[in-house]
């Protein structure tokens, strides 16, 4: 019988399309708030403008300290395909309570410092105002957030990106139905609670999330949650893999930062504008990103069993999957180009800045997709010391210079968007030129 010498299309799609769907409820649960927030009758565009920026600032917390999860789904991949997953049945409670008080930490220390963080945003007045009371209540969700992250990094792992979907998926069902009653009210039974029902909703999402993934990991996995004093061997590696990732997507955050920054300080229809712009910009990524997710948990374990010519072909055919899903993306909306901004604001100087920008975010997409697929597949092989080099590179060299630049000549939303254009550029390039240094010559043995 003749090898298999690639793995299959069906194989890479079992894992790429529950992903999909697993990686979209997240930044889905964020467009719903914006669109909610951003038709409310009492100050809309500051509603918009406060949900945009805590948007970014909870995704920078949320990714930085979430790197375990792709750790522990590295780890647990290459000792799947080794036959050596007994090897790791201690680490995994292990990290899951390394999560958890990590957790209460971030909450502890910005929760009470709400507006001394958004003033670095460039918040003042109500959006100051709204920033503080809907943070506080959404900071809630970082404990439920990361322990459910983390499990998600364990059925990833063991090959099985449907729980994590399903869980994803009642989340994101729950949020858009609590949005609706809790910041317009329902009749008399319920009030209007604005801003902070959209956080109320975010959290309550958070908690169906977790206990869903709670039972999964129960029941469907070997693993449990009895912690052993004696420190597993492989702790130090996941610990550093998850400082180097910590360091990279600090990086990472540091240009959304520096983007929303420089937005709200051209003003409120600017950040509102530039809102509207990274969510989108966000659901095509955790869109694209169910491809990255299905090269994470195979590449590792093809290392793991030292299939390297597998391993070669994988990066091939997701790269065509990841692609082709960016073009459909990106001739959708340049389809419906004009009616897309209404669905989340109806300020015409919102929707004019919005307009004349998105091209922007459209054109990048294939760019996106390589560096997307290529920065999961890195993270399976547990390339983290490369990855975060490659994004310190990115944002100090490229991101920043560049959004210097053209601000410095009036490009306002135009500078920032170029920077990303940028910045995507060099962290694809880069990724791309290490792969096949490093895995094309062994796969031709």
């Amino acid at each position: 019988m003749k090898q298999q010498t690639k793995v299959s299309f069906l194989e890479i799609n079992k894992l790429a399309i529950p992903a999909i769907i697993a990686g979209i409820a997240e930044p889905l649960i964020s467009l719903t708030d914006i669109a909610v927030i951003g038709n409310v009758d009492d100050h809309p565009v500051e509603a918009l403008a406060a949900a945009g920026i805590v948007g970014s600032f909870l995704s920078a917390i949320i990714w930085i300290i979430a790197q375990t999860k792709t750790a522990i789904s590295s780890i647990v991949s290459q000792h799947l395909g080794a036959n050596r997953l007994y090897a790791v049945k201690t680490l995994v409670p292990q990290a899951l309570l390394f999560n958890f008080l990590l957790s209460l930490v971030i909450y502890f220390s910005t929760a009470f410092a709400a507006a001394q963080i958004f003033r670095l945003y460039n918040a003042e007045g109500i959006i100051l105002n709204y920033t503080e009371e809907y943070y506080r209540i959404r900071a809630l969700g970082y404990p439920l957030t990361l322990v459910t992250f983390a499990i998600f990094g364990v059925f990833r792992g063991m090959q099985n990106t449907l729980w994590a979907m399903l869980c994803s998926l009642s989340g994101a069902v729950v949020n858009v139905i609590l949005d609706y009653l809790l910041v317009y009210g329902y009749s008399d039974l319920i009030p209007a609670m604005h801003l902070k029902g959209a956080a109320w909703a975010s959290v309550s999402a958070q908690v169906i999330m977790l206990m869903m993934a709670l039972y999964f990991y129960i029941t469907r996995t070997p693993f449990g949650f009895h912690i052993r004093k004696k420190i597993n061997p492989r702790m130090k590696d996941l610990l550093l893999m998850s400082l180097n990732l910590f360091i990279r997507t600090a990086a990472l955050n540091f240009a959304i930062y520096l983007a929303n920054a420089y937005a709200t300080g051209y003003g409120k229809n600017f950040i509102a504008a530039q809102s509207i712009l990274m969510n989108i910009w966000l659901f095509f990524s955790f869109f694209i990103d169910g491809y990255a997710n299905a090269g994470n948990a195979i590449s590792g374990r093809l290392l793991g069993a030292k299939d390297y010519k597998r391993l070669w072909l994988l990066s091939v055919d997701i790269s065509k999957y990841s692609i082709i899903i960016a073009l459909i993306l990106a001739a959708v909306c340049g389809i419906f180009y004009r009616d897309i901004g209404w669905l989340f604001n109806k300020d015409t100087a919102v929707l004019a800045l919005f307009s004349s920008v998105f091209w922007i975010v459209l054109i990048m997409q294939p760019v996106n997709a390589i560096a997307f697929m290529f920065d999961g597949i890195f993270k399976g092989l547990g390339e983290a010391k490369y990855l975060r080099n490659v994004l310190l590179a990115a944002t100090f060299l490229g991101f920043t210079p560049t959004l210097l630049f053209f601000d410095s000549i009036g490009f306002q939303l135009y500078a920032i968007w170029i920077a990303f254009f940028v910045w995507m550029l060099i962290r694809g390039g880069a990724l791309v030129f290490k792969f096949r240094q490093k895995y094309l010559q062994g796969s031709n043995r």
